[in-house]
Order: structure tokens, then sequence, then C-alpha cells
């Protein structure tokens, strides 16, 4: 089969306007980026409400063979224009740290992307790039407020300098009064903050009340206090737009906003949502890594946040990572092996589970690869069958809409049932309860305290900032801190390494383990297998 960039490179794109006619946009609400790309502006508020279905789609803990929920989101998308329905999916934009690195792109994959697959994975339309500078504008004002006089009093600074890429040198860098911490561009809170906003008045009062640090006797200041905040807005009045592209079908698209999952919420914007389901009546949608970290951060934060109802939760799993979960190695893991499959089965049991304690209205879905085997793909079919769940096979990424014709009828007969959503915690919980919910209900473990941390617990509260979600950065490859526990682990232990109060974007981070946020190149990274000509075409993207 073909190379992703190749299948790419074959399709044939409509115009931009083109595809914003499948929704009856009007061109005047088209900001266009050359002929495929365009941004949105368009206020989702003046639309009229539509009964329009939210479809999730996420996934088993990650393997180091890749789960494909981008692949199947598009997938459905297509399946379901196919059958005649007003349909959209709406994504996360890629950071160019996993592009350089080793994960990769965000476009999807086969005949199941979105395109124009290379601009997309790069620099787009620029958003991320303006989330970067307005992050590191506020660090640069609160510097100079510092070197000015300090009339604020500032003795700790707690809001850092990002960069979007994987740069392990950044991790810890010496300024003339401290060191400073990058984090990678994804996970800071300026990214949550656009990606949580509900339009520009909502993004200024966010950006206002970001926690920039403490006088000497622990009293907060905020962005607010440098009157700054209209000059880092100006920096984002157009990343705030969602972008317009087409699937290789030439379907609507629309990608905006890329928190990582493992370190940050993990979903694309409220605002790119909200205007899907004003303009269509089902809106497909991914939440980054497994379901215990993406689709809890989507169903505990920006549901509740949002005021969103999803109808439908698609869990993708794959006959490898199954196997791999179980114990098989690398080397033999396109081999049948039932016995491995029964094994690491118990982790796609667990997302199950835990997707249940928030809908019933739940489906799996197969992503098969060649490779997979016949009695493979029967047990876990009747596996999940046994559990009371809808199974379906998706073969998007080799057929692309007539792949997934399947799997979207069946999600569309989910979507007719009543909608019984409902989250895991109340955002009026104490905060130690909320991490407790989480860490013994999804994760299966129990959480260790140090006393430093009990006091920062303790700020927050006395503060009045416990009625806040939780959002915890842990390891994306087990439902524990500790990556090489595969399967399900139970009963095991995680500390809080850290808690910090990301205030503008309206969540508490609970960091566990060894989590980084920002991450550094391998020895393998992809870069090394990139190539461009004199005349601009690139090779070895993926």
């Amino acid at each position: 089969m073909k190379s992703d960039i190749e299948i790419s490179k074959e399709s044939k794109l409509l115009s931009i306007d083109k595809i914003a006619d499948k929704l009856n946009l009007n061109n005047e609400y088209l900001e266009c980026y050359g002929k495929y790309k365009a941004k949105i502006d368009l206020d989702y508020n003046k639309l009229p409400d539509k009964n329009s279905k939210l479809i999730l789609v996420t996934s088993i803990n990650p393997t180091p063979f890749g789960e494909g929920k981008t692949t199947i989101s598009i997938g459905i998308n297509d399946a379901l224009r196919k059958l005649n329905k007003n349909s959209i999916v709406v994504l996360r934009e890629p950071s160019l740290g996993p592009i350089f690195g080793i994960k990769g792109g965000a476009t999807g994959g086969g005949y199941s992307q979105v395109v124009p697959m290379e601009d997309i994975n790069l620099h787009f339309t620029g958003d991320i790039h303006a989330i970067e500078s307005a992050n590191n504008l506020l660090c640069a004002i609160i510097d100079n407020h510092i070197f000015q006089g300090n009339s604020l009093n500032i003795d700790e600074v707690v809001y850092n300098r990002c960069i979007d890429l994987n740069d392990r040198a950044l991790r810890d860098v010496k300024l003339n009064n401290r060191t400073d911490h990058y984090n990678i561009t994804v996970a800071s809170e300026m990214m949550a903050i656009v990606c949580i906003s509900s339009d520009i008045s909502d993004l200024k009062k966010r950006i206002g009340n970001i926690l920039i640090g403490y006088t000497k006797d622990k009293k907060m200041i905020f962005a607010k206090d440098l009157n700054c905040v209209d000059a880092i807005a100006i920096l984002l009045k157009d990343a705030i737009k969602p972008n317009l592209v087409q699937t290789l079908e030439n379907n609507p698209a629309l990608i905006h906003g890329g928190p990582f999952a493992n370190i940050a919420h993990g979903c694309n914007s409220l605002i790119a949502t909200k205007l899907g389901l004003k303009l269509c009546d089902y809106v497909v949608t991914e939440a980054g890594f497994g379901s215990d970290l993406g689709a809890e951060k989507f169903l505990d934060i920006k549901c509740q946040v949002g005021n969103l109802k999803p109808n439908c939760i698609v869990i993708n799993a794959t006959v490898r990572s199954l196997k791999y979960n179980g114990g098989l190695s690398k080397e033999k893991i396109n081999e049948e092996n039932i016995n491995a499959l029964k094994i690491g089965i118990s982790n796609l049991e667990r997302h199950i589970e835990n997707m249940s304690k928030y809908t019933k209205n739940i489906i799996v879905c197969l992503n098969k690869f060649e490779y997979d085997k016949n009695i493979e793909i029967d047990y876990i079919r009747n596996y999940v069958k046994n559990m009371g769940y809808d199974f379906e096979i998706c073969e998007s990424y080799k057929y692309g809409s007539d792949g997934s014709i399947d799997l979207a009828k069946k999600i569309l007969n989910i979507c007719d049932n009543e909608i019984d959503y409902k989250p895991l915690y109340n955002f009026n919980d104490t905060i130690i309860n909320k991490i407790n919910k989480i860490v013994k209900e999804i994760y299966r473990g129990n959480i260790i305290i140090d006393e430093n941390i009990k006091e920062k617990i303790e700020y927050l509260e006395k503060n009045n900032l416990s009625n806040l979600p939780i959002c915890i950065a842990k390891t994306q490859y087990s439902f524990s801190d500790d990556p090489k526990k595969l399967g399900a682990p139970n009963n095991f232990d995680m500390k809080i390494t850290d808690i910090k109060l990301s205030n503008g974007a309206g969540f508490i981070v609970v960091l566990m383990g060894n989590i980084m946020t920002l991450p550094g190149l391998s020895k393998t990274s992809a870069y090394l297998n990139m190539k461009i000509d004199k005349y601009g075409n690139i090779e070895g993207l993926f």
C-alpha cells in the first residue's frame, strides 16, 4: 500500500469555498489561507440550535504501534456523509514536537486522512505559533515588571515559557534572577485557555485570571494585575477561530487547538465543537491517548464546562495492541497468539468498564490490519458481546468510507438512544475527593500525598479555589503512573509529585510519576528521514 504522504499528494482537493458550501456556510465567513484552508469567522452563538448528535472516539492505552483514533474518526465522518448524513469531524491540531520526534503527525492515515496533510502537520494556519508567542509575551512582561522595579512585589514566578518542539535542554533554564522551566506549547495553560474559551470575551477573562506568581506572604498575583490582557489577546485574535479543511473524500473537517492528553486536557477547542454542533447533525470528535486520559478529561472537564452531552462513545482497539498488553514482544506482534490476546484484552475490558460509568451508549471498534487473524478478531468480538456491548470492524485506513459504513450504521442506531451521560464527579467536591474518584474508579489505584502537596491543596481550599475540575498528568501507556504496568493493573500506588493551579484554564493540574511537560528527541527521531528537494517536495514526513 502507498504511504500516507503519497496518498495525500494524489488526492484531488476541492477549493475550500466548495467545502464550505457543504455546510451551507456563506463565503463571507471564510478567511482563506490559500486554496484549501480557511478560518471561520463566525460566532456560533448566532446560529440556531440543532438537535445534533455528539460522537466521541477514544481508545485503549496507546502502544508503540499506534491505535488510529484520528483515522477512525475521519472514516466515521466520511461514512456518515456517504449515508447522506450531515456530519463533520472535529480534530486537534498536530504539534511539531511529535512530528519531528517519534509519534508522527495527526492527520489520520491511509485512505482516511484530512488534507492538505503537509500543511496541517507543519505550520498550518499559525495557531500554535500564536499561542506560543502569547504565552512567552506574558513571561517577558512578568520579567520586565520585575526588572522595572517590581511594584507588585513578585517573589515567586510560577508561569513558564513554552516551545512547540521536543527540546530537553530547555527543561531547566537559568535566567538572570531565577531558574525557569519550559513546557511544550501544547501542554501550556495558554493552549488550554484557547481550547476551553467560549469567545473573545471569555478568552480575555481567562487570560486575566492566569496565576503568574506569589508575593513573599503568599498573596496570589494574576496576569490582569500587569495590565497586559488585551496585548496578549491581540496575538490570539485569529488563533481562536476554527480552521476548515477537508478529508480525502472532500468532506468538511474542523481542526482547532492541540492540547496533549497526558499533560493537558487533550481535546480540540470548545468553540470548534460547538460550531460543528450548530452546522451539522452529527459531530465526530476524538480525545487524546487512552480513555483514562483524553476521554476522562473530555467527559469530566470539557462536557461540564461546555454543557455538552455525548450521544455515543466509540472505543477503538487493535489486535496487536491487545497482544502487546498481554506481554507479546514487538518482534512477534504480527504472529497469531491467542494466549497473549486473552491476557491483554483485560486492558480493553477496563476501558469499557470505565466509559460505562459515564454512559451505556458505547460501541467497540476494532481497527483492522492485514496481518490480523480471524480467530483473534472473533475472540475479541465474542468477548465484547459477552460484556453486552456492540462491536464492529473498521477498515477505513485501507478502504476509506467503505471500510467504515457498517460501523457508522451502528453508531447511528446508538445515537437514537436516550442520552444517559453523567460525569464522574461534581466540581464542588473537595480536591482530594475528586482526585481519589479518578484514581480509584478510572485507574484502580491509591494516591500517595506528601505533606507539601497537602499544604498546596489546603492553600487552594483556603482561597476558595477547590471547586475546579482535576486534570491529571501521567504516563499514557498505563492506567498507573508506571509505563511498564501494562494490561489492567489493580491496587497500585500513585504518587502525586506536584499540584498546580491553572486558574485561567479553570482546572487544577495534578502531576503523577515521572511525567515531563517538555519531551525530548530520541536517537531514531523522524527528522532523520525527512528530505525536501529544490522544488519544495517533501519526503519522509511519514
